[in-house]
């Protein structure tokens, strides 16, 4: 997977202007609407772009507390098991296996710094977590992004 400058130029419209068209695109960057049609269908196949989704403000839609949760796990089970049970859980926005003290590392929304510790002993349930550490979010410096990525990454 290479992204060229056109790439770049097309994804960064759709980036910051999500709902623009196609045709739209094409004319801000200067190129056909097949072009663009076509490459963003590559990068669609190619596993670049994921989604089209709406990015939502999870503290709008009722959750204004976010928490990084570091679970460690027992060994023997294995990633599988705890996976499927925080799949289960609607607040827990993502999971990762790490390296360092934790097994994984568990980014969780709460209504409340309480209901925050009803979301924690639904995590904890499961058998193959053994402990949780867990770090409340008091405000976000710097949003999810990936445009700075995509500037370094131009193949020229």
């Amino acid at each position: 997977m290479t992204v060229d400058d056109l790439d770049a130029r097309i994804l960064t419209q759709f980036a910051e202007e999500p709902r623009i068209s196609v045709l739209e695109a094409s004319r801000r960057v200067g190129v056909a609407r097949a072009t663009v049609h076509a490459r963003m269908q590559r990068m669609q196949r190619d596993g670049t772009v994921r989604g089209f989704g709406p990015d939502l403000d999870i503290a709008a839609l009722g959750y204004p507390v976010t928490a990084f949760c570091t679970l460690e796990i027992r060994q023997r089970i294995g990633y599988d098991a705890v996976t499927e049970h925080l799949a289960g859980i609607p607040e827990v926005l993502e999971a990762h296996t790490i390296t360092g003290p934790g097994d994984l590392l568990v980014r969780v929304a709460a209504r409340s710094n309480s209901d925050l510790q009803r979301v924690i002993d639904v995590v904890v349930a499961d058998d193959s977590v053994i402990r949780v550490a867990t770090t409340i979010v008091l405000r976000t410096q710097i949003r999810r992004r990936t445009l700075p990525l995509l500037r370094t990454s131009v193949r020229h």
